[in-house]
């Protein structure tokens, strides 16, 4: 789909209308407080709400909706069932499917990531306590607003050249880590980027993602699927391993930390920063620490500046710094504020980024060094 929007006046250009989202839930509840939420927002327009998947695709022909909210347990049609027929549609919705914070709304929610869904949000509980939160609804209307500019621009997930300029940064001494930092729209960046690293680096990886307890374990046997590197959620203590990937558990830091024999995990109940446990930037900066700044960061589509201030300690010691570009990302908060900070050394969509990962974290990029 390129253009406007078929519900736009003649013209107009897509960014210029709101978003148009359909609602699909079977409890009345919840769909009266995601409308209440995302309607607050004039740049959001809810112009549909139905209870069941097949209402849902019985209604898109009229509301035509840029994004559906998707929940996966309901009678007649559940969400999964419906996913896949929605994706056939034309013109194509972004589908952000609505799971329990459970390890099996978190298992259901990769199980759609799989199958075509875009993102996935908490579900709020009918009482609507966690809905009123206010990092909840940002993150609701981030990932309502950046994945219908996604769906509106298809070809901006293509490969395109470095928006802003880079310093010519050669790192130090080759990288003894990858640390990789990420929130809204991370787990397809995440997925793309660990997708095309061939060939593994033959140093550990080590990753964060905003996401809560619960969903984190079911996350990295999500991204244990999709490519050749291995990807396990962190433990406490344990050694990290060249080749391996570990990524933060949900409501624990991951930190890394120099022992006797190599670098080591460790996981931390210190308070959140940047509203987020875990968060980029603890990680980053006992990364420094550990590795004498020899540390290749990646920062991938977030909302936010969580990793900026871990990346300027890491730039300053001439570490290497790699960012998403704002074509690709859902949201360029983190990696934006990376970028215009000028410590970014390149800018690009994940694949681009994980090629140049593999060349600088593989065994070329440490014969060069």
């Amino acid at each position: 789909m390129s253009g406007p929007h078929p519900g736009a006046p003649p013209g107009e250009e897509p960014g210029a209308r709101p978003v148009r989202v359909m609602i699909c839930d079977d409890s009345a509840t919840v769909r009266g407080i995601l409308a209440r939420l995302l309607g607050a927002d004039p740049a959001v327009e809810v112009v549909a709400r139905v209870g069941d998947g097949r209402q849902a695709l019985d209604a898109l022909a009229t509301a035509r909706p840029d994004v559906v909210l998707l929940d996966l347990e309901m009678p007649v049609m559940d969400g999964m069932t419906a996913l896949p027929l929605l994706l056939r549609a034309e013109p194509r919705p972004s589908v952000i499917v609505a799971s329990a914070l459970t390890q099996r709304g978190a298992a259901a929610a990769m199980a759609a990531l799989r199958a075509g869904a875009s993102d996935y949000i908490p579900k709020p509980g009918a009482g609507g306590g966690g809905a009123m939160d206010p990092v909840f609804r940002a993150e609701l209307l981030e990932k309502v607003k950046g994945w219908a500019r996604m769906g509106r621009a298809p070809g901006r997930l293509a490969a395109a050249p470095p928006r802003a300029p880079a310093r010519a940064v050669r790192p130090a001494a080759a990288p003894a880590l990858v640390a990789v930092g990420s929130s809204t729209g991370g787990p397809q960046a995440l997925a793309a980027f660990l997708r095309a690293l061939s060939p593994v680096p033959i140093v550990p990886v080590v990753i964060v993602q905003h996401m809560p307890a619960g969903f984190t374990a079911m996350l990295a046997d999500h991204l244990d699927r999709v490519g050749p590197l291995r990807v396990a959620e962190a433990r406490d203590g344990e050694a990290l391993r060249p080749g391996r990937a570990y990524l933060a558990p949900g409501d624990r830091h991951l930190l890394v930390e120099r022992g006797a024999s190599g670098l080591l995990a460790r996981l931390r109940d210190d308070p959140p920063e940047h509203f987020c446990r875990p968060a980029v930037d603890p990680l980053l900066r006992s990364a420094q620490r550990a590795c004498d700044g020899r540390v290749l960061a990646v920062i991938l589509t977030g909302m936010g500046q969580d990793g900026l201030a871990g990346c300027r300690a890491l730039a300053a010691g001439r570490a290497v710094v790699l960012a998403q570009d704002e074509a690709s990302s859902v949201v360029w908060g983190m990696p934006g504020a990376v970028a215009r900070a000028g410590i970014a050394r390149e800018l690009g969509p994940p694949e681009r980024l994980a090629a140049r990962v593999a060349a600088m974290a593989g065994e070329t990029g440490r014969m060069a060094s």
